[in-house]
């Protein structure tokens, strides 16, 4: 599964087209806090927060004479569960992430497009998270409760490679909610064989989501490199037995995809 991919050829808008009102608004450096899910529902469902990823975003931008270097840092929080994938055998095939990117603005002005983009353009953040996915289609629209705030989420189907191999899955997206100063989204993919106890797990985590991660700090603190802390970075550590984090938790290091 090609995680590292979770944020490739993102709808958002880029940094570049905003001609430089970032830089000359002083709006030249963001960073948001990790999101997770809190320890007592990762235990109710079997997820196992396994990595935080820092996906750091840098650009020039201008108008005319005037350029600015612009900085924002978006954290990935990635949770998986081990099922039965038939053929395939007991695999790491149920994904839950929480993502979450800056609000950047000034009084009555967000920069950040993800405030109001809808599930439909959600759902091509995710559109690389198996190795591919494609035939998405949207199936349903429903209300979620995340951070005590009601929002839409909605569930499509696809088809995806997972080693190679063909398989269903549904794939659920949040439309964003606001922590003090980020904007969080919610992210679940499973196969569709499973989906009598995922869909009910996926709800669970979405319920669950906390503003600030396990292990969050240990994230800041490694900024910009390869690997997640040593200590503290798997949130689970303590609470799922100590399962080894085996994932790439390689930063994304394409500037032109990705969140702004």
């Amino acid at each position: 599964m090609n995680r590292r991919s979770v944020l490739a050829g993102a709808g958002a808008v880029g940094l570049a087209s905003l001609s430089g009102c970032l830089g000359l608004a002083g709006l030249d450096d963001h960073e948001s806090t990790a999101g997770g899910v809190d320890a007592d529902t990762r235990e109710s469902t079997d997820y196992q927060q396994i990595g935080i990823d820092n996906i750091t975003i840098e650009e020039s931008v201008g108008v005319g004479p005037v350029e600015e270097s612009v900085r924002v840092v978006n954290y990935l929080t990635e949770h998986e569960k081990s099922i039965d994938m038939g053929p395939l055998g007991e695999q790491r095939g149920a994904v839950f992430m929480v993502l979450t990117t800056p609000q950047i603005g000034i009084p009555n002005y967000q920069f950040n497009p993800v405030e109001d983009m809808s599930t439909r353009e959600l759902v091509d953040l995710v559109e690389n998270n198996y190795d591919e996915m494609d035939d998405i289609e949207h199936q349903e629209d429903y209300s979620m409760t995340i951070l005590d705030q009601e929002t839409t989420a909605s569930r499509f189907t696809a088809s995806a490679q997972f080693d190679g191999e063909d398989v269903d899955v549904y794939l659920h997206v949040s439309e964003a909610v606001e922590t003090d100063d980020d904007l969080l989204v919610t992210i679940g993919v499973y196969p569709q064989q499973v989906s009598a106890q995922e869909q009910e797990n996926i709800d669970s985590l979405m319920e669950g989501v906390v503003e600030t991660a396990d292990g969050a700090e240990e994230a800041v603190e490694d900024d910009g490199s390869d690997e997640q802390a040593d200590d503290g970075g798997d949130g689970d550590e303590a609470d799922d037995g100590g399962e080894e984090d085996d994932s790439d938790n390689d930063t994304d290091e394409e500037d032109d995809d990705g969140l702004v």
